[in-house]
């Protein structure tokens, strides 16, 4: 138990998608375009949101938030990921290193799904009381929503990491996934986790089923409202501001409840690297395709902004 306090010298490295080098050459450069799709994507609503007045509004406001989320969150995983799989040797990251990954990983992960429960209540709002909407969605409440959601994922996250991280670490191991994840690094621990267990489990369900039961509540009253809908034309505006959404949220809390609402019995690493692919680096970059895809007043903001750039 000698080298388990001795933290500064415990080091983990990540176990390999393949010991072909042709193949993790092949992931390399997979990973490095849905990096850059992401990226790319996701600055791009940023800045059309930005520079278009007529996207100031409650609805683009949270949608800029959460593409500013997705830009710092696959920044945490991808590039040191990206230098992983394209080293020939074994990588090592510091257990220091590791905890500062995971802390901004849960932070991140968080607070986008909690941002997705304040966008469901921006259009329940919006569709439910239209009337009442420039009066409940201030700007105050709305910047207040955002840095709530940032503040609780930021507690959540910390509480979490320093509970983990407190553990004893016997030796440098490898570590079953591409990036420090709260259940591959706690079963590297030589101790009893069970509390730590209970913890994390209590963490999911705050990120996790509560935000989504509020959201699916809310679209039960959005669906309501929109049935009311006599025009085809406002049914389909209605429903198309809401698609996007739910979509985005079907695939963040799918992926984040295949991977932390599942019994530790059923842990599986080869599952778990499935979904976290899924869930580090083909969803964020997904996102700001189904939000254009799907959004008239953003597809036609982006043709503005593209034909003035052309233009200038």
């Amino acid at each position: 138990m000698e080298s388990a306090n001795q933290t500064g010298m415990i080091h983990f490295h990540f176990r390999p998608f393949s010991k072909l080098p042709e193949v993790q050459m092949l992931i390399f450069v997979a990973f490095l375009i849905m990096y850059l799709v992401s990226i790319s994507g996701n600055v791009s609503i940023s800045l059309i949101i930005w520079i278009n007045h007529s996207l100031h509004t409650p609805m683009y406001f949270f949608l800029a938030n959460l593409a500013v989320l997705e830009i710092c969150y696959s920044s945490t995983i991808a590039p040191l990921t990206l230098a992983s799989v394209l080293s020939t040797e074994r990588d090592f990251i510091s257990l220091p290193g590791c905890g500062t990954q995971m802390f901004f990983f849960i932070f991140l992960g968080s607070a986008d799904c909690i941002l997705l429960a304040v966008m469901a209540y921006d259009r329940f709002v919006a569709i439910c009381h239209p009337l009442r909407y420039t009066l409940t969605m201030s700007w105050r409440l709305c910047v207040q929503l955002a840095l709530g959601s940032l503040v609780l994922g930021f507690i959540l996250a910390m509480q979490l990491t320093i509970l983990i991280f407190q553990l004893p670490f016997c030796s440098s191991k490898e570590i079953s996934l591409f990036y420090c994840d709260v259940l591959p690094v706690m079963r590297l621990a030589c101790a009893d986790t069970l509390v730590h267990e209970a913890t994390l489990f209590v963490v999911s369900i705050i990120v996790l089923p509560i935000p989504f039961l509020l959201i699916i509540l809310s679209y039960v009253f959005i669906a309501a409202a929109i049935l009311k809908i006599r025009s085809a034309e406002g049914r389909h505006k209605a429903f198309s501001t809401c698609s996007s959404h739910l979509t985005v949220v079907l695939l963040q809390y799918g992926c984040g409840g295949l991977i932390y609402l599942c019994p530790s019995s059923s842990y599986s690493p080869e599952r778990d690297q499935v979904v976290s692919v899924v869930y580090t680096f083909i969803t964020p970059g997904l996102n700001p395709l189904i939000y254009s895809m799907r959004n008239r007043e953003l597809r036609d903001a982006l043709k503005r902004t593209m034909i003035r750039f052309l233009l200038s």
